[in-house]
């Protein structure tokens, strides 16, 4: 499709006609507010995007896009937006899910489709607690969290879904924050255009469980401080003028003048200085990474399936269901 041809949405052709039943000042809104600016932008036909979501807050999102979706069970989002995406190329696979459904029920599924590389673009909701039923600690919650779960502190050490991405050889590595729109139109922008698997976290606020979970790196008077933008090819600065910056030394990364920083490079086939700049702690020194951590290209799972299929189906034949059920080692049954 070209330019020219390209279809001029707003905002509101992506709003569905269904009541929104989040709680009032959930960070849902703000990201279900992005992601309607956002598709309004891509200049992809509305019948193109599917949303699939599991179940948890986040997954009625599915209700409130006007778009092709599917409500899927507890921690399958990922697996069957894999069956979509390969039964139709064409369509653009979104998955929306939260840290319990992407990291606990979902672990599994969630690692093997970074791996495999398949073409769709997962957001996970992170606000580091079960909101749904109520809230038990997540694998995101931090250690010594009191929750009904865990009345006395959780003792599990959490994943940083980050490094977990890093690890399972996703593609694609982004992070944003609810309430930073313009911040997280951006990184939407860029999981599109990427052809491959991607995925991005969201950090999200949970006002009735986990309120003010992310507030001291992403409240207005102390996220340019507290926050560095990972911009591809850019200088990892930060603060309010970004006066400051990093620095990647063997053994630490340093705070540095604004000169002095690092380009930030996200193209590297180790990505090891993402594994590292994605280990600060929120509470050192270091500022938070947010931004794009990864974009490399690899071979596309679904794309190489099509590709093997007609290239077995050119050598030996369309073939039939009998066919292949009486092919190899068989056996007759009297």
């Amino acid at each position: 499709m070209t330019t020219a041809q390209a279809p001029v949405y707003k905002k509101k052709d992506f709003e569905s006609d269904q009541e929104n039943r989040w709680c009032p000042g959930c960070g849902d809104y703000a990201i279900l507010n992005a992601v309607q600016q956002s598709f309004a932008q891509l200049g992809v036909p509305k019948e193109k995007f599917v949303i699939v979501s599991g179940i948890g807050c986040s997954s009625r999102f599915t209700y409130y896009m006007d778009t092709y979706g599917f409500h899927t069970i507890h921690g399958r989002p990922t697996a069957v937006a894999s069956g979509i995406k390969i039964a139709n190329p064409e369509l653009q696979v979104w998955v929306v899910c939260g840290d319990g459904d992407g990291f606990s029920i979902g672990g599994n599924h969630m690692i093997h489709s970074m791996r495999r590389n398949i073409d769709i673009k997962v957001l996970v909701f992170n606000n580091r607690i079960y909101g749904l039923t109520k809230g038990q600690y997540s694998p995101t919650s931090e250690q010594g969290k009191r929750t009904g779960s865990t009345p006395y502190g959780s003792l599990d050490h959490p994943f940083n879904p980050i490094a977990l991405a890093l690890g399972a050889g996703s593609t694609f590595v982004a992070r944003t924050v609810d309430t930073q729109i313009p911040h997280t139109r951006k990184i939407l922008q860029a999981a599109h255009e990427h052809e491959g698997f991607a995925f991005v976290e969201i950090l999200q606020n949970c006002v009735i469980f986990n309120n003010k979970a992310f507030e001291h790196i992403t409240s207005k008077g102390v996220r340019d401080e507290r926050q560095i933008d990972l911009r591809p090819g850019q200088p990892m600065v930060f603060g309010a003028g970004l006066e400051r910056g990093l620095r990647f030394t063997p053994d630490a990364i340093e705070i540095v003048g604004a000169s002095e920083a690092d380009l930030w490079d996200p193209t590297g086939a180790s990505g090891a200085r993402a594994y590292r700049v994605c280990q600060n702690s929120e509470h050192d020194e270091l500022p938070v990474p947010m931004g794009i951590f990864r974009q490399v290209q690899r071979p596309i799972l679904d794309r190489q399936i099509h590709a093997q299929v007609e290239d077995v189906s050119e050598r030996l034949g369309p073939g039939t269901l009998e066919s292949l059920l009486n092919s190899g080692d068989t056996w007759e049954v009297r």
